[in-house]
């Protein structure tokens, strides 16, 4: 199996543990629970930043010394409504319990005390288009860079309905050279609805010294060091994926495909 498509651990508890030294990068790390109603997560930030995102389902959360509450209305991810998310700065403490079954990501990256502890969503995110034709998707801004919400972090989901395309046309983020790009790791954790389907994604390079295609399954994760890294959903199953990215600067600047960059500006009828 190939290095970047991480399947979960198990059905039940942490279920993915991906650090920078286990993803073989400097910045990005991502956790997900699976937690029935009554069960309890924990953990610390340390160095790091966290956004915590209720994927699904409702949880009592305490972080960075404050009782937040019960947290999370959404109880099946492809309603599409905007998630209940926190953000905690690097040194904080954690601990959700959950008061329905629920799934608990943990977007990580290098934090620097910038940002105080704060709820983020659902207010202030709203569906939005992108794309068109059988490239239109629709996604939930949760930490991109035009919210001032972390240091580092960019957090985004995306609903990708079947037979479309996202991600796409191919672009990468895997150069230092802002304004042109910057240097951006990335997570996808991706379901399928129906759970029984799958998804394609290729991840590659212009000089093809990487070039992997993945069959992704409900409750995967996709790791995408470098190259370009569209995502197909086939017919029938709705996808959708929680990105996680982060690098030295907090903006999303990429390179197109030169192959493939005419879509964009000329899409087809």
């Amino acid at each position: 199996m190939t290095q970047l498509l991480r399947k979960p651990s198990g059905t039940s508890g942490l279920v993915h543990d991906i650090t920078p030294k286990s993803a073989g990068w400097i910045y990005v790390g991502f956790a997900l629970y699976r937690l029935a109603k009554g069960e309890s997560a924990a953990n610390t930030t340390g160095d790091n930043e966290a956004i915590i995102v209720l994927v699904e389902g409702r949880a009592e959360i305490t972080g960075a010394g404050t009782n937040w509450g019960e947290m999370g209305d959404r109880m099946s991810v492809f309603a599409r409504t905007p998630p209940h998310c926190l953000y905690l700065p690097p040194g904080s403490d954690w601990h959700a319990t959950a008061t329905t079954d629920c799934v608990l990501a943990v977007c990580l990256a290098p934090g620097h005390g910038g940002h105080p502890a704060a709820r983020i969503g659902p207010e202030g995110i709203t569906l939005e288009p992108r794309g068109t034709g059988t490239n239109l998707r629709h996604i939930n801004n949760i930490a991109m860079e035009g919210r001032d919400v972390a240091d580092s972090l960019l957090v985004t989901e995306v609903f990708t309905p079947h037979g479309h395309w996202s991600s796409y046309p191919p672009h990468r983020h895997d150069v230092d050279d802002y304004p042109n790009s910057t240097y951006l790791e990335e997570t996808y954790y991706h379901r399928l609805n129906p759970a029984q389907g799958y998804g394609i994604q290729r991840v590659f390079t212009e000089d093809g010294t990487l070039d992997e295609t993945m069959a992704v399954s409900d409750g995967d994760v996709v790791l995408v060091p470098r190259g370009h890294h569209p995502v197909g959903a086939p017919y029938g199953y709705e996808m959708y994926y929680l990105n996680v990215m982060a690098g030295p600067l907090r903006k999303w600047r990429f390179i197109a495909h030169p192959d493939h960059a005419w879509i964009s500006e000329n899409p087809p009828a």
